[in-house]
């Protein structure tokens, strides 16, 4: 069983946050974790002069587990990393130290008022594509039928 995050970070030392924050899924998350190249990108959804650095990470976990107990473990590894809240009062995005988004669990498809697989979103998101084709290029989103590439091609 795989998961495919995207860590994202866009105020403090964003290099650091995001070494933090792999080595805090590392803990939670026990597997095989590969990395991608952290990609820079303009905010997305909100208007900050405070630009993203984002990776995928990629886990082959040990043993298989429900999402949302991935999740839970996620939101540990987000918490030890940096615990505000990456949500304006009203709702919308912020400014973040860290922000660990699930992108996908091998194929599967579910919502879940918690947790939507694939991320409903990620095929609209170049700094979500651009990482994920690094670290699972062969990997097929059960819905679209696309790799993330092909995704990033559409776009």
């Amino acid at each position: 069983m795989t998961v495919h995050l995207n860590i994202g970070t866009n105020i403090g030392r964003r290099h650091a946050n995001l070494g933090q924050a792999a080595a805090a899924l590392s803990l939670c998350l026990p597997g095989r974790m590969t990395l991608s190249e952290p990609v820079e990108s303009e905010p997305w959804g909100f208007v900050s002069d405070n630009r993203f650095l984002n990776m995928a990470a990629a886990i082959e976990l040990d043993v298989p587990m429900d999402p949302l107990d991935i999740l839970g473990r996620v939101q540990e590894a987000e918490r030890s990393v940096c615990a505000d809240s990456h949500r304006t009062a009203s709702g919308g995005y912020a400014d973040r130290v860290i922000d660990i988004d699930i992108i996908a669990v091998d194929a599967i498809v579910m919502s879940d008022p918690r947790l939507t697989l694939p991320h409903p979103r990620m095929h609209l998101r170049p700094f979500v594509l651009i990482p994920m084709a690094e670290t699972a290029p062969e990997w097929i989103h059960p819905i679209l039928g696309l790799t993330p590439g092909l995704m990033l091609q559409r776009l």
